[in-house]
């Protein structure tokens, strides 16, 4: 298993999650665990430029529309 240390951890920080460690009964390490398990397991969220053309198939070229809606917001 690999061991991680981090350097310049604000002070305010580290008193934190040794304060939701305590809440969770959990040392502090399992608590680092816990929380970065969480975050890199939790699908990103979708942005909205990622649906360029999604529907084209169903109200044909929506793109030409919305490029030009944007450009009336100039």
């Amino acid at each position: 298993m690999a061991t991680l240390n981090i350097k310049n951890l604000p002070d305010e920080l580290y008193a934190q999650l040794k304060q939701r460690a305590k809440q969770e009964h959990r040392s502090v390490s399992q608590e680092v665990v816990h929380l970065l398990t969480r975050a890199l397991s939790t699908p990103p969220t979708e942005s909205i430029m990622g649906l360029r053309g999604v529907a084209r198939g169903v109200y044909g070229d929506v793109d030409a529309y919305l490029e030009a809606e944007r450009a009336s917001w100039d």
